[in-house]
C-alpha cells in the first residue's frame, strides 16, 4: 500500500509538473499580469469600480486542466447596483455628440493593439482555440473599433419632402437606452466588442455577461476599457460586466430597464431568451447555432475544396456556429473527394494550441467531450460508415481530458443526429446526384454558413 501511494503521488506530481511547463512555456502569467486578471476576480463591475457577493467559479484551462483562477459571481444585489450604474450613466452618455463617442471606442481600439498578445493568449488558453485564432479573434475587436469610430461620424437621418408648405420631415435615430449582451464561451471577447463599440457609438450603455465558461476575459475586457473610461472623466455604468450561470442571464432577460438583449448561443437558449424577452415586449437579437454545409459539384476545384472543408470542419475543434458540419458531394467526385478528405485528416496535429505546429486544440469541456462521443455512437447506430475515428485521447500532453480526434462519417441527410448541431468535430459525408438544386434539398432546420464549390 506505502509503495501504492508513493506512486500515485509521484504520477500526480509529474502530471502536475507537465501542466505547469504549458503555464511556463508560453508565459500565461505574464499576460494575465498585464491585462490586470488576479487569482481571485471580482466578477461584477460599473467600470472602475468592481464588486461582487455571489459564489465564486473556477476557470479551467481545457488546454491542460489547470485552474487560472477565479471568479467571484454576481448576487442580485450586485445586479441591482449595476442596474442603477448604468440607467444613471444613460442620460449623460447618449447627450454625448456621437463623434465623441466614438472617440472614446478609437481609444479602446488602440489599448487593445497595445494588448493583442496578452489577451489573444488568454483567449487560446480559457477557451482552447488555436493561438492564431486567439490572436484573430483580438483583431476583430480592433475592426469593430476602427468601423464604429467611422459610423460615429455617419448616424444620418433622411431629410423628407412634407405637403405642408415650409415644411420638410427629418428623420433622427435615437438610443434606446441599456443594452443587454450574453456571449457564448467560443468567441469570449469579439462578440462582445461586435455588439458593444456599435451601441455605445449609437449612445447605449451595455450591460455583458460573458460565458461561465471562460469568465476570466470579461474580467480582462473590462479592466481594459474601465481605464480609458477612467482617463476621460466618464461616469461609471458607461461599460459594465456580470458574471454567473443561466440564472444571472435571467436577471437581465427579464429586467424591463433592458430594452434590447443581445444573446449568442446555443438555439435552445435562444428560444428561451427569446420568449422571455418577448413577453415583456422587449427586442431581441439572436445569434444562434448553424448546421451548416459545403455542396461540391463535379467541376470544383479540390484545391481549394479540400482546405476549405477541413479549416471549416475542425477549426476551432468544430465549436463556431459557422463550422462544417455537412459535406454534400455529387456522386461522379464522391469518391475522389472522400480520398482527398480522409487523406488530409491524417496529416492533422492535435495537441495544446499555444502552440503554432499543432491545428486542433481541445474541446471546452467534459460535457462536450461527452457530447461528442454520444453524437458518434449515435451516428452509427442510424446506420452511419465511420471514415475516420474519433475518441479521447490520453497520454502525455491531454491530461485535459478535453482533446479529441475529429471524425468523418458517412451518412444520410435524413438522420436524426444529422439534423441537430453537434458543437464538435465530427464531419458528415454524404451524396447527391442530377442537378444542384438536388443537393440544396439536404435541408435542416437551422442553416448558417451554407457554400457552394463549384
Amino acid at each position: 500500500m506505502g509503495l501504492k501511494l508513493l506512486y500515485s503521488q509521484l504520477e500526480t506530481t509529474l502530471k502536475t509538473t507537465q501542466m505547469n511547463t504549458i503555464s511556463t512555456d508560453f508565459k500565461i502569467q505574464e499576460a494575465l499580469d498585464a491585462l490586470g486578471v488576479k487569482d481571485i476576480n471580482l466578477g461584477t463591475s460599473t467600470g472602475v469600480k468592481s464588486f461582487a457577493n455571489g459564489p465564486s467559479i473556477d476557470s479551467i484551462s481545457p488546454v491542460d486542466g489547470q485552474r487560472i483562477g477565479s471568479v467571484v459571481c454576481t448576487s442580485q444585489g450586485d445586479y441591482e447596483a449595476v442596474m442603477a450604474a448604468a440607467t444613471a450613466a444613460y442620460p449623460e452618455w447618449r447627450t454625448m455628440p456621437a463623434p465623441q463617442r466614438g472617440e472614446i471606442v478609437r481609444q479602446f481600439g488602440n489599448k487593445l493593439r497595445d494588448l493583442k498578445e496578452p489577451l489573444g493568449k488568454l483567449v487560446s488558453y480559457e477557451m482552447g482555440k488555436s493561438l492564431q485564432e486567439g490572436y484573430g479573434e483580438v483583431q476583430e475587436m480592433i475592426d469593430i473599433c476602427d468601423f464604429a469610430v467611422g459610423l460615429s461620424r455617419q448616424l444620418n437621418g433622411q431629410t423628407i419632402p412634407s405637403e405642408r408648405p415650409g415644411h420638410v420631415m427629418r428623420e433622427q435615430w435615437h438610443p434606446i437606452g441599456v443594452v443587454g449582451i450574453i456571449s457564448a464561451f467560443n468567441f469570449p471577447v469579439a462578440v462582445w466588442a461586435w455588439n458593444t463599440a456599435l451601441a455605445w457609438i449609437c449612445g447605449d450603455v451595455c450591460v455583458w455577461k460573458g460565458s461561465e465558461k471562460a469568465p476570466l476575459c470579461s474580467i480582462a475586457c473590462q479592466n481594459i476599457i474601465a481605464e480609458i473610461l477612467k482617463e476621460n472623466n466618464l461616469p461609471e455604468g458607461i461599460s459594465s460586466i456580470i458574471n454567473g450561470d443561466y440564472k444571472v442571464g435571467e436577471m437581465m432577460t427579464t429586467d424591463t430597464r433592458v430594452p434590447l438583449v443581445s444573446a449568442t448561443g446555443s438555439t435552445r437558449m435562444g428560444r428561451i431568451v427569446g420568449a422571455t424577452v418577448a413577453q415583456r415586449f422587449g427586442k431581441s437579437l439572436l445569434e444562434l447555432g448553424g448546421n451548416n454545409a459545403i455542396i461540391i459539384t463535379p467541376t470544383a476545384d479540390l484545391k481549394v475544396v479540400v482546405p476549405a472543408a477541413i479549416f471549416g470542419a475542425v477549426g476551432t475543434c468544430g465549436q463556431r456556429c459557422t463550422s462544417t458540419r455537412r459535406l454534400i458531394i455529387h456522386e461522379s467526385v464522391y469518391d475522389k473527394v472522400r480520398d482527398a478528405i480522409v487523406g488530409a485528416y491524417g496529416q492533422l496535429t492535435i495537441g495544446n494550441p499555444l502552440d503554432e505546429k499543432n491545428h486542433i486544440g481541445p474541446l471546452i469541456d467534459h460535457d462536450s467531450v461527452n457530447t461528442y462521443l454520444a453524437a458518434i455512437e449515435k451516428a452509427k447506430a442510424e446506420g452511419g460508415t465511420v471514415l475516420v475515428d474519433g475518441g479521447v485521447l490520453e497520454g502525455e500532453g491531454y491530461e485535459s481530458g478535453c482533446y479529441v480526434k475529429p471524425a468523418i462519417i458517412e451518412a444520410e441527410n435524413h438522420y436524426e443526429i444529422v439534423q441537430h448541431e453537434t458543437f464538435a468535430p465530427i464531419l458528415y459525408l454524404m451524396k447527391y446526384s442530377g442537378a444542384v438544386e438536388n443537393a440544396i434539398q439536404n435541408k435542416t432546420e437551422w442553416r448558417k454558413a451554407c457554400l457552394l464549390q463549384s
